[in-house]
């Protein structure tokens, strides 16, 4: 019997976050005896951790402080010496002490993942942190963007190169993701049918720029009493999001939910998908809401051009752009038509490039391509 490539992924923490996302749909699609997987959690494992469903995958949280100065080299040394994987794989910012461990600790082959940026540095121009990544990029076998936009960034600002960095786009469920359950949705949320739904679907942080997009639904929402803006998720802005939906007496017409579990369910109820970020690596709530064959409104930035074909799947604007906001809602508001369209054309092009199969068989062959390489230089 072959024995299993065994896989540290190193993450901030399984907290609900596209990151965090990625990780668990790809432990659960590579599940087979090929892999064995252990995450280790810097801080703790979160709520994600639940939705993984493979038995090949074991979970070890270091509970390290968020708020203070911390350097785990050694712990991390020691806990990676003990699992001893035949490859390490360190995703964002947070994990770069991972990468100098693992090396400590002889682990072969290393992969460090970027998934995006923050909203106190969207263009990645953070000086310090760039010549970081640039100094520890020899330790590093390959770096892997989940957007063409990272990579770029990554050869052309950071400084690394080419030949170490490749891009694998998230991928989504399909078959977990479909239109089908409209009414049965809309009924769940207290809605009728004549009600136009905009929604979005996200962690309510600053990068997301809610601001842009309760202004933008504020003049749909006096223009047309159809309109309602659906908000889920949880955050550190959902306070300033309440203040701001008061100010703008638009609260008859906002929902926020909170954080749920049921995505899949209420993005069925949505007429249109709506993603204000400020800075994006490869939005997974945009992949289900095409899969979903929704229409998409997002504003141009990172990876979201990757993912959408303008005036075909969606409507694209700039970062911040109110009024184009605003009048992208409008376009769909009076043309139920296109909203049709267009949302055949996402879940169409969700199938065709972005399924959870094709990501899945990307990482595998990069983790496999990284053991034949080695067994042919030893040879």
């Amino acid at each position: 019997m072959v024995k299993p490539i065994r896989v540290m992924h190193v993450v901030q923490s399984l907290d609900v976050g596209g990151l965090e996302n990625g990780v668990v749909n790809l432990l659960n699609c590579l599940s087979d005896t090929r892999f064995k997987h252990v995450v280790c959690c810097l801080t703790r494992a979160g709520r994600l951790a639940e939705r993984i469903q493979s038995k090949n995958v074991e979970i070890v949280e270091m509970g390290l402080p968020t708020d203070r100065f911390r350097f785990p080299l050694f712990t991390l040394r020691r806990l990676i010496r003990r699992w001893s994987p035949d490859v390490l794989h360190t995703r964002g910012w947070g994990t770069i002490d991972a990468v100098f461990a693992a090396r400590a600790a002889g682990v072969p082959r290393l992969i460090h993942g970027e998934h995006g940026r923050e909203a106190t540095d969207p263009e990645g121009l953070n000086r310090k942190r760039n010549l970081v990544r640039k100094c520890f990029s020899p330790l590093v076998d390959r770096f892997v963007a989940v957007s063409d936009d990272l990579r770029l960034w990554l050869t052309q600002t950071v400084g690394i190169s080419p030949l170490k960095v490749m891009t694998i786009h998230n991928g989504v469920d399909t078959d977990k993701f479909v239109g089908d359950g409209r009414d049965a949705a809309r009924r769940m949320l207290g809605l009728d049918a004549s009600t136009f739904v905009f929604g979005t679907v996200g962690r309510l942080d600053p990068v997301k720029d809610h601001g842009s997009l309760l202004q933008a639904f504020a003049a749909i929402a006096l223009a047309d009493r159809r309109a309602c803006l659906v908000i889920v998720g949880d955050g550190p802005m959902r306070t300033q999001i309440k203040s701001k939906v008061a100010e703008l007496a638009i609260g008859e017409r906002v929902r926020l939910l909170g954080e749920r579990s049921d995505v899949s369910t209420l993005l069925k109820a949505f007429d249109v998908f709506v993603l204000t970020s400020i800075a994006e690596g490869i939005s997974n709530t945009i992949l289900e809401a095409m899969a979903s064959g929704l229409p998409i409104v997002a504003t141009r930035v990172g990876g979201n051009p990757e993912l959408l074909e303008h005036g075909i799947s969606g409507h694209m604007v700039a970062a911040r752009d109110v009024s184009g906001l605003t009048c992208a809602f409008a376009n769909y508001l009076v043309d139920p038509a296109l909203c049709q369209q267009h949302g055949r054309a996402a879940r169409q092009r969700v199938v065709d490039k972005f399924s959870l199969e094709r990501m899945a068989a990307d990482y595998a062959d990069l983790y496999l391509s990284l053991i034949v390489s080695d067994s042919l230089r030893s040879a």
